[in-house]
């Protein structure tokens, strides 16, 4: 099966009754999108200490929240990044995940058009990101700002608007968290890629698992080894192909610790 069912691609949110999970260390806020014309929720994870220091911290922005943190607003199960998080007594980092927008989550988090699915808009989506959410996160919070402490993350669609994401902009982002990236909805992004400038410093987890559809693997062995052609160090490309691996939360859950730990070492 080359395309995984659009339904599933959609994670449109639906009313649950379940008891919230998320840690007492995660708020939210609402902000302005002009640039999609809209207003998006926002979540944010701030470390065990951050109220009672004055420290600056590394910020990793994350999409899909709706299903990062809590089981209560989550379609499919939750990443549980919240109680990661809270377990360790290093790696301090603020999360910041933005909510997707439902059935506009398509247009959003996709760089180029698909014939079928539409889709396309995601540079708006990411001058919503780079130039008005952090912005605020860069005000409202005691961020470290810049891109070597900057970096984006997400799965499937996600996946793949985080590899665009910090090949646009690496002037912002530092490194990305690249889950099951849906490099099948356009070939373009292959083209974007071998035409881009990547920095020396820049860093990329990839990662995908072998139950996820037959060219989800072979599709990112394909944008491996062009990242290395274009002369990415092998010691910023880290590549986890994981046996038994599916296209759901619970994947990408289990997998989150060690992306978080290599994109994020201990200090």
């Amino acid at each position: 099966m080359k395309f995984l069912s659009p339904l599933f691609l959609l994670l449109v949110t639906l009313p649950v009754l379940a008891q919230s999970t998320a840690s007492k260390n995660v708020q939210t806020f609402q902000i302005g999108a002009p640039q999609l014309d809209t207003i998006r929720k926002i979540w944010v994870y701030l470390p065990e200490g951050y109220n009672s220091s004055q420290k600056r911290y590394p910020v990793l922005y994350m999409h899909d929240a709706q299903n990062l943190f809590d089981a209560a607003t989550s379609y499919v199960g939750e990443w549980k990044v919240d109680e990661y998080l809270d377990s360790l007594a290093i790696r301090e980092v603020i999360v910041v995940g933005i909510e997707h927008g439902n059935e506009k989550r398509i247009a959003e988090l996709t760089p180029f058009p698909h014939e079928k699915y539409g889709g396309g808009e995601a540079d708006k989506y990411l001058d919503f990101l780079r130039n008005t959410l952090k912005p605020h996160i860069d005000v409202a919070y005691r961020t470290l700002s810049g891109k070597e402490n900057t970096g984006i993350m997400g799965s499937s669609l996600g996946g793949l608007v985080s590899f665009y994401a910090i090949l646009k902009y690496p002037e912002t982002f530092g490194q990305a968290g690249v889950f099951s990236p849906s490099f099948w909805f356009s070939r373009k992004i292959y083209d974007y890629a071998r035409e881009a400038e990547i920095g020396p410093e820049t860093r990329f987890y990839f990662l995908a698992g072998t139950k996820e559809g037959e060219e989800t693997v072979p599709d990112l062995q394909e944008m491996a080894e062009l990242l290395k052609e274009k002369g990415v160090p092998e010691t910023n490309l880290s590549v986890h192909v994981i046996e038994g691996g599916e296209h759901n939360e619970a994947f990408w859950s289990r997998e989150f610790p060690a992306a978080f730990e290599w994109l994020y070492p201990k200090q």
